[in-house]
């Protein structure tokens, strides 16, 4: 009789393990189930909102993306190392600069490189005007790109302006300047891949 009473209780044994696992497989569906089911209303009421924003605004989410458009893949013009005696006076210091010149167009890229000589002569000579105190901050980085982009765009061909400094002492009393549409420049930005000033 042991033995009879051993095979029936190892019956119920395993039944009791095979409804506590479907009952742990359930209770995890039923979580699954009910997280889902909140995701799915947050992002329909997200959506509901950024439509309503939208019409508020005059414009849905399709008209934003026709309006923004693909960008157009700029072409990079990287150029040697300029390495450059500052303008100093109190001491000798010199700085080493990594230029890449951004372009919007391609076939800038061949004018640029058969106008390399003019090119890299103004941009040294722009380079050089400049003092170590000049070029240690953010604003003298900007100022000279902003510089090199004029100075290569003209180099360029690009009839460009020269910009009186508001320094300079005239006798002539100060005219009303019209002003002139800025002209489009081939170089669209000036990027420094290396900037050491010693």
């Amino acid at each position: 009789m042991s033995a009879a009473a051993a095979e029936a209780t190892s019956p119920k044994k395993g039944n009791k393990k095979l409804i506590i696992i479907i009952a742990a497989v359930l209770a995890v569906v039923l979580l699954g189930g009910g997280a889902a089911m909140l995701m799915m209303k947050k992002n329909a009421a997200a959506e509901e909102a950024a439509e309503a924003e939208g019409e508020e605004g005059g414009q849905g989410k399709a008209q934003k993306a026709a309006k923004a458009g693909p960008r157009a893949l700029p072409v990079f013009v990287p150029l040697e190392p300029f390495t450059v005696n500052l303008a100093d006076r109190d001491s000798e210091r010199f700085a080493q600069v990594g230029i890449t010149l951004e372009v919007a167009d391609p076939a800038v890229e061949a004018q640029i490189k058969s106008f390399m000589p003019v090119i890299r002569n103004n941009i040294l000579l722009s380079l050089a005007d400049n003092t170590a105190t000049d070029l240690m901050g953010r604003e003298g980085k900007a100022r000279l790109a902003k510089r090199i982009q004029q100075e290569t765009s003209r180099a360029l061909g690009v009839d460009i302006p020269e910009e009186v400094p508001e320094d300079a002492a005239t006798d002539e009393p100060p005219k009303k300047a019209k002003r002139k549409a800025a002209p489009d420049m081939p170089i669209t930005a000036v990027h420094f891949s290396n900037f050491i000033i010693q």
